[in-house]
């Protein structure tokens, strides 16, 4: 049980990661004693797809649950008892993101979360350049571009824009994460937002390139084919000892989070390889340079 005292997620994401460590110290000592999902679930009156939830760190957790859980997991000592309640209340605690519900997606919180608990955070984008790098300008393009009566939604979009750039002083804080970014070229060539918008996403790129905590990378168009072929996604990697990395991919209509280790483990040799094919930070860096003088 270890280290559950020791908790030290960040505060803004510290509710998200909490969840999953409860989660995971409770499957955990479900599996010790040998009880089945099912049967946990009927000691607090809840189904086995509810147990699940709980261990994935899913859910919120209501106290008189644990408690009985406890209590069916044998679990008497009042230290480790407190301790785990003690999680469980810290776990029920909304992040600032929450405030943005009614304009995000239903699972896009859980990655809001994820991202603010994360030390290191690894991405590739192609489309467009990824959501910590937006300038405001073209955060509003690209949110634009999805909208079908823009003029209509201009709230939602405003305050996704906002939730946007409150995601990036993270990049920027004290204990701002490593963060490595891989972008295709394709990403950059894509105008958004016309030619003073893209002029100065490129500059900020190349002012942000330079944050001690940031890499940036381009994969430019003369190498050809690489190994990211199944498109973008974003690993996360966190300081607590029982997190596993996690990696977010997003569709149309959903995301998936991966965190086995055998899967996750591709998607970090992925990563490794476009590190290592791409030009280096400063190569990128004149590449962007140079893509600046077409404005």
């Amino acid at each position: 049980m270890g280290r559950v005292d020791n908790v030290t997620a960040t505060e803004s994401g510290g509710s998200v990661v909490r969840r999953i460590l409860l989660g995971s110290q409770l499957r955990r000592l479900r599996e010790a004693r040998g009880i089945t999902r099912e049967a946990a679930g009927y000691s607090i009156r809840a189904s086995e797809s509810k147990i699940s939830r709980m261990e994935l760190g899913r859910v919120s957790f209501k106290t008189r649950d644990i408690e009985d859980l406890l209590t069916l997991y044998g679990v008497s000592d009042e230290r480790e008892r407190s301790a785990l309640l003690g999680l469980a209340r810290e776990a029920n605690v909304a992040g600032w993101w929450h405030s943005y519900s009614d304009v995000l997606p239903g699972w896009f919180p859980t990655y809001v979360g994820l991202e603010a608990a994360a030390s290191v955070i690894r991405v590739f984008e192609v489309q467009f350049v990824h959501g910590l790098l937006q300038t405001e300008g073209y955060a509003q393009a690209v949110i634009t571009r999805g909208m079908k009566d823009p003029e209509e939604q201009r709230e939602e979009i405003d305050r996704r824009v906002a939730l946007r750039l409150e995601r990036q002083k993270k990049l920027v804080s004290e204990h701002a994460p490593r963060f490595h970014a891989v972008l295709d070229e394709a990403a950059l060539h894509r105008p958004y937002g016309g030619r003073e918008v893209m002029r100065d996403q490129l500059e900020h790129l190349v002012e942000m390139s330079e944050h001690p905590n940031v890499t940036l990378q381009v994969m430019p168009f003369s190498y050809g084919g690489h190994t990211a072929e199944t498109g973008a996604f974003s690993l996360l990697t966190f300081p607590e000892p029982d997190l596993s990395d996690v990696v977010y991919t997003e569709q149309l209509t959903s995301a998936l989070y991966i965190d086995k280790a055998e899967e996750v483990g591709l998607y970090t040799g992925v990563m490794d390889s476009l590190t290592s094919e791409c030009p280096g930070p400063d190569e990128s860096r004149d590449l962007l340079r140079e893509m600046l003088q077409q404005y």
